[in-house]
């Protein structure tokens, strides 16, 4: 059995090595989505479905159900996969990505799914400005940095049409989730500003997850309390699973 974690935007896999420094397991992965430092399958479009479909390819291709994580629309991603194919997952844990049909877009995502206004947003886009909003935040000097270098072209073409694709996401994915079958563990930051931590509670009841982990944080909350998510993570996968 592995397990295996899924970033969101517009972060990449590098936002889960803080986690990953402090588990005991090995058998463990920081997966990228395509377009995010990762090359673009042949055809792909990067809408929701695309990345849905792609996850669950990648899953398939490991011996044994894995315990998968995602944060922000790694959350979104991983706990549609969860609700769709729940024989390819042992348990479950994420947070800060509403899937709910209450849930307001946040500004920038309202931005990005703005034909033409995103565009001209990430065209215009000043690295450096970028980076400070991160680090006011939550985020550190050294990833803001580091994540805002990741941002080429591909990715943010990426961006774009993901947003694009998912206005209405709640209201779509929000009546499968029932049909996940796992143990479920949910963390959110409670000073997230983009993600209100009423979710969390919302997101844990649709699931029947049994552990709602609220962090002093923000939206980051793999960045800011990695020792408080691998020691979560490390009790949730031990836990019996019936």
């Amino acid at each position: 059995m592995s397990a295996i974690l899924i970033h969101g935007v517009p972060d990449t896999f590098r936002v889960w090595a803080p986690v990953m420094e402090r588990l005991s397991r090995k058998d463990i992965a920081a997966l990228a989505l395509p377009g995010f430092d990762s090359p673009l399958p042949s055809g792909f479009t990067a809408t929701k479905e695309e990345y849905v479909n792609w996850l669950i390819e990648q899953l398939e291709r490991e011996p044994e159900p894995v315990d998968l994580v995602g944060h922000d629309w790694g959350c979104l991603l991983t706990a549609r996969v969860a609700s769709l194919r729940p024989d390819l997952v042992t348990t479950w844990a994420g947070g800060g990505g509403p899937i709910n049909k209450d849930y307001v877009w946040h500004p920038l995502a309202k931005i990005f799914q703005t034909p033409g206004v995103g565009e001209d947003f990430l065209q215009k886009l000043d690295p450096d400005q970028f980076s400070h909003q991160l680090e006011g935040l939550g985020v550190s000097a050294a990833y803001a940095s580091e994540a805002v270098r990741q941002m080429d072209d591909r990715m943010k073409d990426c961006i774009l049409r993901l947003y694009r694709s998912a206005v209405t996401a709640g209201e779509e994915w929000q009546p499968d989730l029932k049909n996940v079958s796992c143990p479920g563990l949910v963390f959110w930051g409670v000073k997230d500003e983009a993600c209100p931590v009423a979710f969390a509670d919302r997101l844990a009841t649709d699931l029947r997850a049994s552990r709602v982990r609220k962090l002093d944080t923000g939206h980051w909350f793999e960045l800011e309390k990695p020792v408080e998510v691998a020691n979560a993570l490390e009790e949730h996968w031990s836990a019996p699973t019936s």
